[in-house]
């Protein structure tokens, strides 16, 4: 996201701002996510339902945007086409993703996980796949290496509970320093 921004800010300038728009709302809405799954073990739907489509609104937009600024010999629409339709696959694949593994194994992965996924993936959509698999990876190594270290210092056991959207919403923001 950072070498985005860096891009677009020689380009046009709504596009800048949008995605500035975008970024400022995704970390406000990671940080009070993170606070109350640490706190309370749940990512609550009044914060995560709101957040889809104003996130997939500002990413959509900038998509277009971008689109708009097409060199010679390249259609506009199929770019729009394919970071646009790259936003919402990525929402939905993730969300698909973290579904199918909560199917598999409900005790492992809250639904506020799904839900979180499925708005990450928005993100990570716009940015590319790349970005999406380096950030499901990191949250993963990150969740793994927590419980690694509750079970080293003794103070849990494999059924300890941990937060796991914290780890999702740091994955990601590892992957949006990752160069475009």
């Amino acid at each position: 996201m950072v070498a985005k921004l860096v891009v677009l800010w020689d380009g046009p300038p709504v596009a800048f701002l949008l995605l500035l728009a975008a970024c400022l709302f995704f970390f406000w809405t990671a940080a009070r996510l993170a606070v109350v799954d640490i706190r309370q073990h749940r990512l609550p739907n009044r914060i995560l339902f709101p957040a889809y489509p104003i996130a997939g609104l500002l990413l959509l937009a900038v998509a277009w945007l971008e689109s708009s600024q097409a060199g010679p010999g390249e259609p506009q629409a199929a770019l729009f086409d394919v970071a646009g339709l790259r936003v919402l696959a990525g929402g939905a694949v993730l969300y698909a993703a973290y579904y199918l593994l909560r199917v598999l194994q409900p005790s492992g992965l809250g639904f506020g996980d799904v839900k979180l996924a499925g708005f990450l993936g928005l993100y990570l959509g716009f940015l590319g796949w790349e970005h999406l698999v380096v950030a499901t990876v990191a949250a993963f190594l990150l969740g793994g290496l927590m419980g690694i270290g509750i079970l080293v210092t003794k103070r849990g056991t494999l059924k300890t509970a941990i937060p796991f959207g914290p780890f999702m919403l740091s994955g990601a923001v590892i992957a949006f320093f990752l160069p475009g």
